[in-house]
């Protein structure tokens, strides 16, 4: 760090000599420059040491701005624009604002300068206001500034609230000391003091924005560290009210004027200090204002600030969840900030929930206050600790919004929860009323668990707080999600879900057990964060915890159940092929009942829907239906239900009726169904067979391609049907081309006909997991037909789109590919699980066609930047892979081609 009063003593014997401007600009900038770069490299050096901890880093790069703006306005004063006799009006004051005039800057914040003079703004003024800005460019710093006279300032600031706010932090860092105190007699009397409601309505306003603008959730997946809801920015919202109204120039001053308790101070502090060294570390990686914490970002700021892996979590998990609490802990301190002003009356919260809501009388010890649910005597209320439960219970009973006072109460006094109230037969009463009778208790979940009641009430909650998954697919951390899960449950319940879900909405109208189905959609991921298989952990958890809650066994053991097997109906139904009867038959023997398959259905359907937005669609609920009515079936009418023969009988007359009712002669319809072997009819949806009649009633002659593309829009997925002339590979040059146009595929059957043509159908999906655009479809069936010619190689034309982009570059997906004989009784199911990309599907066709693989179908699950390709294979004699010396070469083939791909890719 270099000094002012050390460094331009220095600068001007370098400078004595120089007559002309230009040679005086450039020596202070060359000088400037290295003495900059050793005081920035000693300021990282020191954040390095301690790389959590940024206040002294914020300020210390504040510190060299007010430096080396101190030195360039000497300059700039003595040296290029002197004055032996300078009038009153020919004064200068340069001032820090925004964030540098609180002095705090990250390395690369914008140097925010107002040049102020008494009064009109003179030529020389304007002369050194221009050589002071060319220096500072030249030090290629990026300079926000204003050139005002003192009653512009007030005039200005009248009418723009970002004006007035950057006024609010103006510091002197040289020049004219009399002028600068000028402005600050006159702010607070002319302007501040007379405009608090308004400043205040304005900010909130502003906030408030500012969190829609940024998605308006706190757990978002890539949060921005400065305008993210709980980020800098909401900090500075309540210092800016504080300073505003009391001109305090710390935090520290809240607590004495009664905003914070020591503890909430502290709270801040540390919250500001988290946040401004992850801001400060930002800027560093990327070597420009960055704020956003993108996923590439979260690794690597992770690993700065001495995160490690620990305990089956990647460091980068342990670092977004300490990230999300500390912005949990921002937004309780505005709500407590905000109560202290109402108590003030210098801000009154809406109420206008009072005029629309019906009234109910509220339950003794209870008050409403300002349109809000208090506390009537705080040491009654603490008398009996099952009243933090009842608190909760009233406000969604009644329909009013929890008190910021009774949420602060609550949070200072969670020890009164201990094991003797978490076995209270009557606090496990509360807890479930609250989960079951009041309609939806998600606002009432959410705000338990902001406040740690959750956490504190079931302890084995509390590790999944906040707890990221670093992948793409899910949206939410795992506790914001499982509240989510019971969001998507009630809204079923209440019957807003019957068009969408009209399943799901059936089955919870009938004889369902709600205690069992609620307690395993909130519970089911709790097990995550361990080493362990987070199903089976979490199976041991929840029974502890239902046992803890008295439920009579066999609903302990099928909560139990459903949580060891909430992703299993998930995984079949995505990464199998349901229209295998083995696959269902298996499926059958797990799920056991049909009450089982009832509670695992609408678990199911909640757990995708509560992922994020665009994750269900209309696809997954193709397959979900289609796996519960089948398994529906066999348990009511038995397994053997569940065989080939009976199927293919069902499929084949299923299709004569369609074809009569197209006109076809019984010559041609016997023709039809007698030209297909047996693992067609059960592999086909009756639709997709009449479109494959409809190709083959004129068969492709010689090198001719059949295409029929249709979006269906019912199941979310373009249905891509090709016809022609057997012969090794089709599956795989068909999957290169859909690949080279973008199109995803979902779901692919591949089959040869008794006269030796191909039929093979894709359902494919766009980027969005929509049905590929009907506009597109021209350009798909060229590509197709060039594919299949020859025209184009697609291994070659892959190439070049098959990049992995920079920001989910960091997510880990070792590849995983089980090879399963007893899954199918006919076929050996392949199942790799590995990073997705364009080209994958692909590559790993290629693969087995080269190894003399035939594909009869494959199953494409994509979750997020991960994917597992299914695939139902036989060898060139139609035999499964026995030998295992034969699964073990294939399996080496198929890695190297994922992982020449990867390195194609730059993964």
């Amino acid at each position: 760090m270099f000094s002012p009063d050390v460094f331009i003593p220095h600068l001007e014997t370098a400078l004595a000599g120089l007559g002309e401007a230009k040679a005086i600009r450039a020596t202070t900038v060359a000088i400037l420059s290295e003495a900059r770069n050793e005081a920035m490299a000693a300021i990282v050096t020191g954040f390095m040491s301690h790389p959590r901890a940024a206040r002294e880093t914020v300020r210390a790069i504040a510190s060299l701005t007010d430096a080396t703006v101190t030195a360039i306005h000497h300059v700039a004063t003595t040296f290029l624009h002197p004055q032996s006799n300078p009038t009153e009006a020919e004064r200068l004051a340069v001032l820090a604002i925004g964030g540098y005039g609180r002095a705090e800057m990250a390395p690369q914040s914008d140097v925010d300068l107002l040049l102020l003079t008494p009064w009109k703004v003179t030529p020389w003024a304007e002369s050194v206001v221009e050589s002071m800005l060319y220096m500072l460019w030249d030090l290629k710093l990026k300079v926000g500034q204003s050139t005002r006279s003192v009653d512009d300032c007030i005039n200005l600031s009248r009418e723009d609230m970002t004006i007035r706010t950057s006024l609010l932090e103006h510091r002197l860092v040289c020049g004219h000391a009399p002028t600068a105190e000028l402005l600050r007699e006159r702010l607070w009397p002319e302007l501040f003091d007379n405009t608090v409601p308004e400043f205040i309505e304005a900010k909130l306003a502003e906030r408030a924005e500012r969190h829609r603008r940024q998605g308006g959730q706190r757990y978002v997946l890539e949060p921005n560290v400065k305008e993210g809801k709980g980020g800098l920015r909401d900090l500075q919202t309540l210092y800016w009210m504080a300073k505003y109204i009391h001109r305090v120039d710390r935090a520290i001053e809240l607590v004495d004027l009664g905003f914070f308790t020591r503890d909430e101070h502290l709270t801040f502090w540390q919250a500001e200090d988290f946040l401004w060294a992850v801001r400060c570390h930002l800027h560093l990686i990327a070597r420009r204002p960055v704020d956003q914490l993108t996923f590439d970002m979260q690794v690597e700021v992770a690993q700065r600030m001495g995160y490690r892996d620990a305990g089956g979590r990647r460091a980068v998990e342990i670092f977004m969840q300490d990230y999300f609490l500390h912005a949990t802990r921002v937004g309780e301190l505005t709500r407590v900030f905000l109560v202290a002003l109402e108590n003030r009356h210098l801000y009154k919260a809406p109420i206008l929930n009072i005029l629309f809501r019906k009234r109910r009388r509220i339950r003794p010890g209870f008050r409403e206050e300002r349109g809000r649910l208090n506390v009537v005597d705080e040491a009654e209320f603490l008398k009996d600790p099952l009243n933090i439960l009842r608190l909760f219970e009233e406000a969604l009973r009644t329909g009013i919004l929890i008190h910021p006072e009774a949420m602060r109460l609550v949070t200072s006094n969670l020890d009164l929860i201990d094991d003797g109230m978490r076995s209270d037969p009557e606090a496990v009463r509360i807890f479930l009323d609250l989960l079951l009778k009041h309609g939806n208790p998600e606002r009432s979940l959410r705000r338990m668990n902001e406040l740690g009641v959750l956490g504190a009430f079931i302890p084995e909650f509390a590790p999944v707080v906040a707890m990221m998954q670093f992948n793409v697919y899910h949206h939410y951390t795992v506790d914001e999600h499982s509240i989510q899960c019971v969001a998507a449950l009630a809204a079923i319940e209440r019957g807003d879900q019957t068009d969408d879900l009209p399943l799901a909405s059936e089955i919870i109208r009938g004889d369902i057990n709600r205690r069992v189905l609620t307690l395993a959609v909130l519970f089911h991921d709790i097990g995550k964060g361990r080493p362990e298989d987070h199903s089976i952990v979490g199976a041991k958890i929840v029974r502890r915890i239902a046992t803890r809650f008295g439920l009579p066994a066999d609903e302990v053991e099928t909560i139990e159940w459903l949580v060891r097997n909430h992703l299993l109906m998930s995984d079949v139904a995505q990464k199998r092929d349901i229209s295998d009867p083995r696959t269902l038959r298996d499926f059958a023997k797990m799920v056991k009942s049909r009450r089982r398959l009832d509670l695992l259905l609408i678990l199911t359907v909640c757990d995708i829907r509560g992922v994020g937005p665009g994750t269900w669609n209309n696809w997954k609920a193709m397959l979900l239906r289609r796996l519960y009515e089948e398994t529906a079936r066999a348990l009511d009418s038995g397994l053997e239900e569940l065989n080939r023969e009976k199927r293919t009988g069902e499929a084949k007359r299923s299709l004569r009726h369609l074809l009569i009712a197209k006109g076809w002669d019984a010559r041609e319809i016997k023709a039809e169904t007698a030209r297909h072997y047996e693992n067609y009819w059960a592999g086909l949806p009756t639709d997709t067979q009449m479109v494959f009649a409809e190709m083959l009633r004129e068969p492709p002659q010689d090198h001719e391609v059949k295409i029929n593309l249709h979006p269906d829009t019912d199941r979310d997925a373009t249905r891509a049907t090709f016809v022609l002339a057997d012969h090794p590979g089709i599956f795989s040059r068909l999957a290169g081309a859909l690949a080279l146009v973008g199109a995803n595929v979902v779901d692919a059957r591949t089959y040869t006909t008794k006269d030796g043509y191909a039929t093979a159908v894709f359902w494919t999906q766009d980027a969005e997991g929509r049905p590929y655009d009907a506009d597109r479809l021209p350009r798909l069936r060229q590509m197709i037909e060039r594919t299949l010619k020859g025209e184009i190689v697609a291994r070659a034309a892959l190439a070049g789109k098959d990049k992995v982009k920079k920001r989910d570059s960091q997510f880990r997906f070792p590849t995983h590919i089980t090879f399963d004989n007893e899954g199918s009784d006919i076929y050996t199911i392949i199942e790799v699980d590995t990073r997705d990309r364009p080209g994958l599907l692909y590559d790993l066709t290629r693969t087995l066609a080269e190894n003399h693989i035939q594909i009869v179908s494959a199953v494409i699950a994509t979750f997020g930047a991960q994917v597992v390709d299914t695939f139902y294979v036989k060898d060139a004699f139609g035999l499964k892979l026995h030998q295992e010396l034969r699964r073990e070469t294939l399996e080496s083939r198929l890695r190297q081609a994922i992982r020449e791909g990867a390195e194609r890719a730059g993964s």
